[in-house]
């Protein structure tokens, strides 16, 4: 399994999201496409209703805490309600580039 597929199923399992997308962005990085080290995870799941921001992120990083202590040097975290996501039209922001990146 990828860093990406344990990420994936780690994160439906917990949550039980309606949208699930996680991308890896290691090859925007200077680490390079093959480390499997950054990624950017779009979550949308009633779970996170009346939670702020800062504790979504915290259920997230608790479920991926041995991936985090590992090789995953990077965590983009778009969190949201379905209410949430269909205001934002379904669409999580681009990532920024990185200018270790190639």
């Amino acid at each position: 399994m990828t860093m990406r597929e344990i990420i994936e199923e780690k994160l439906a399992q917990a949550f039980s999201p309606s949208f699930l997308q996680v991308d890896d962005e290691s090859y925007m990085h200077a680490a390079g496409p093959k480390a499997q080290s950054h990624f950017k995870v779009t979550l949308v799941t009633e779970v996170f209703t009346g939670k702020r921001l800062l504790a979504r992120h915290r259920e997230v990083n608790a479920v991926l805490a041995a991936e985090l202590a590992g090789s995953v040097h990077a965590l983009a975290l778009h969190t949201y309600t379905p209410e949430e996501w269909q205001k934002r039209q379904n669409n999580a922001p681009q990532s920024p580039p990185c200018h270790g990146g190639e």
